[in-house]
C-alpha cells in the first residue's frame, strides 16, 4: 500500500494534480516527507497539508488499522514493558499489513526498547503474518489454530477483515463503501464463522479480534469521500453518508461480539465508540492518529445515547476543497 499511488486515491484533482507536479507520487513519497518540507514543496497551508496527509495515510494505513497494528505490539512486548509477552497471528485478508507503519509505531512508543539491538528484529519476530484470499482458506486455516495458538503461545489473534472475505477486494474498511447485501454471506455461514471464532477465543483462552467493513444501506448508488460526489447535491451526500452506513456483515455479527468498537469520523474528528461491552457503557472517545498510533485526545470520553451507540458515521473534512 505504500507503494499506491496519490493519483489513485480520489483526491480532488487540484491537490492531486500539484503532488504529481512535483514528483511525489506515492503514498510512501508523501508520508515519508515532514508535514512542514511538504508545505513549502506544494505551496500549502499546514492545514491543507495535513488533510492531504491524513487521507493518504487513511488509505494506506486506515486507523483501524493501525489500532490492530498497535495491539499486536502489545501482545508480543515483553512482560516487564507491560506487554503479554506472546505470538500474535494477525490474518491478513487484503494483504495491507505494513511492517513499516508496525516498526515506525513501535519506535515512537517504546523507543526504549527499539533502540536495543535486536529488538525490533526479535519483537516482528512475534507477530505471524498469514495472508488468506478465501472463504475456504479460511475456515481451513481457523479449523487448524486451535493447536497451533496454544503450541505456540498465542496471545492474540486478529482477522483483518473478515468483510473483506466475502466481497472479495472493495476497498478499505470504515472508509470505502461496499455494496454487497447480507445474502452475499447466507444466514447460516454468519453463524458458523460466528462460532468458530468465539470457539477459538474460548478454547484458547486469548481475545480474538476481528474487524468488518461499512457499506451503504441503499444499494442504488456508492458513496465514497464526501468531496467525491457532485458539487450541487454535497449537502444531500453529507447527510445520507451519515445516516446510512451499516456493518457490511449485518445485525446479527455486529451483535454476536463480546465487545464492539465503532471507528468513525465526523464533525471534523474522528472517534472510538464503544458500541458494546459487558464492562462499559456506551462512550465515545476523541482520537488522533500519530506515529506512534492512535492517541485519545481525553480519558473520559462521552456518553453516547439513543440511536447514537450504533449508527456509523463518516464524513470527511472539507478543508480539500477549499
Amino acid at each position: 500500500m505504500a507503494n499506491k499511488l496519490i493519483s489513485q486515491m480520489g483526491l480532488p484533482p487540484s491537490i492531486a494534480n500539484v503532488f504529481a507536479a512535483r514528483n511525489i507520487l506515492t503514498a510512501k513519497d508523501a508520508l515519508s516527507l515532514p508535514e512542514f518540507e511538504l508545505m513549502t514543496l506544494l505551496d500549502m497551508g499546514l492545514d491543507q497539508v495535513k488533510s492531504a496527509v491524513e487521507r493518504i495515510s487513511e488509505i494506506t494505513c486506515p486507523s483501524y488499522q493501525t489500532f490492530c497494528l498497535k495491539l499486536s505490539l502489545l501482545a508480543a512486548l515483553p512482560s516487564c514493558y507491560g506487554g503479554l509477552n506472546g505470538r500474535v497471528i494477525y490474518i491478513d485478508t487484503e494483504n495491507k499489513f505494513s511492517s513499516r507503519r508496525m516498526v515506525e509505531i513501535g519506535e515512537n512508543s517504546f523507543p526504549q526498547i527499539f533502540q536495543s539491538e535486536g529488538m525490533a528484529q526479535q519483537m516482528a519476530g512475534r507477530i505471524i503474518v498469514v495472508r488468506l484470499t478465501s472463504l475456504p482458506e479460511f475456515t481451513e486455516r481457523l479449523q487448524q489454530l486451535k493447536f497451533t495458538l496454544i503450541q505456540h503461545d498465542v496471545k492474540l489473534l486478529i482477522v483483518d477483515s473478515m468483510a473483506a472475505l466475502v466481497s472479495g477486494n472493495c476497498g478499505s474498511a470504515f472508509i470505502l463503501l461496499c455494496h454487497f447485501s447480507e445474502s452475499s454471506l447466507s444466514r447460516s455461514h454468519v453463524k458458523t464463522y460466528r462460532q468458530l471464532n468465539k470457539s477459538l477465543a474460548e478454547f484458547s483462552r486469548i481475545p480474538v479480534v476481528v474487524t468488518n467493513q461499512v457499506r451503504s444501506q441503499n444499494s442504488d448508488e456508492a458513496f465514497h469521500y464526501p468531496f467525491q460526489g457532485r458539487e450541487k447535491d454535497s449537502g444531500k451526500n453529507f447527510g445520507r453518508l451519515e445516516s446510512h452506513l451499516i456493518a457490511a456483515l449485518g445485525i446479527q455479527w455486529a451483535h454476536a461480539v463480546t465487545i464492539r468498537l465503532i471507528f468513525e469520523a465526523h464533525s471534523g474528528q474522528r472517534f472510538i465508540k464503544v458500541a458494546k461491552s459487558p464492562m462499559s457503557p456506551a462512550v465515545a472517545f476523541p482520537f488522533i492518529v500519530e506515529s506512534s498510533g492512535i492517541s485519545l485526545l481525553n480519558d473520559d470520553g462521552f456518553k453516547a445515547m439513543g440511536r447514537e451507540i450504533s449508527t456509523i458515521r463518516f464524513q470527511g473534512h472539507n478543508i480539500l476543497e477549499q
